[in-house]
């Protein structure tokens, strides 16, 4: 087992779940020293030790002892496809990486459809939105701005945002998402 790759790979989960040394141990009942020991790959924890780092960070064993693999293909079979209140579908289009906050989302509006509004992101996100086809109405805070197709926008994800299509026809529209550090608990949204 290679200690530095190791090191690095809780460390990596740890800051990408905006989590401080202190607060991995307590979460795992690991001592902080033995935490920036095993981080720097300076020493080789047992399998109770890794077992309960996993534990505090929210992750199977095995997820902290495998190598993440250099690409992962979502297949368009595999895509979750999920048909919300109101009449709107979204596609998640990106697959799961563990350690990469990153969303691709394809949303469908039917006419006249509000799809809600969604909490910030943590500081520190950022958002990019491009409509494909229709007329896409968004809330932002308290600012409100159309998007027709073709138009894109980029915005700090740190924002309240609404999501609706007032027009007589479907709008389709993608959002991507950078989530530099976790959701705050409690805050966490469905890109809509």
């Amino acid at each position: 087992m290679d200690l530095g790759a190791l090191g690095r790979r809780i460390q990596t989960t740890r800051t990408g779940r905006g989590m401080t040394l202190q607060g991995l141990a307590d979460r795992s009942g690991v001592s902080v020293s033995m935490l920036s020991a095993v981080e720097r790959g300076s020493k080789a924890p047992t399998v109770v030790v890794l077992d309960r780092i996993a534990q505090g960070l929210g992750l199977p064993l095995s997820d902290l002892l495998t190598e993440p693999p250099r690409m992962i293909v979502r297949r368009a079979a595999d895509q979750d496809v999920v048909d919300e209140p109101g009449g709107w579908q979204r596609t998640i289009l990106t697959p799961v990486v563990p350690g990469v906050n990153f969303e691709w989302i394809r949303s469908t509006l039917p006419a006249g459809c509000e799809a809600g509004t969604y909490p910030p992101y943590a500081a520190g996100s950022h958002e990019f939105i491009y409509v494909q086809s229709g007329v896409l109405t968004l809330t932002i805070d308290e600012d409100t701005l159309e998007l027709e197709e073709g138009d894109s926008l980029y915005l700090p994800a740190d924002v309240t945002l609404s999501y609706a299509n007032h027009a007589a026809t479907p709008c389709t529209y993608y959002v991507a998402a950078l989530i530099m550090r976790p959701r705050r608990p409690g805050l966490g949204r469905r890109s809509g």
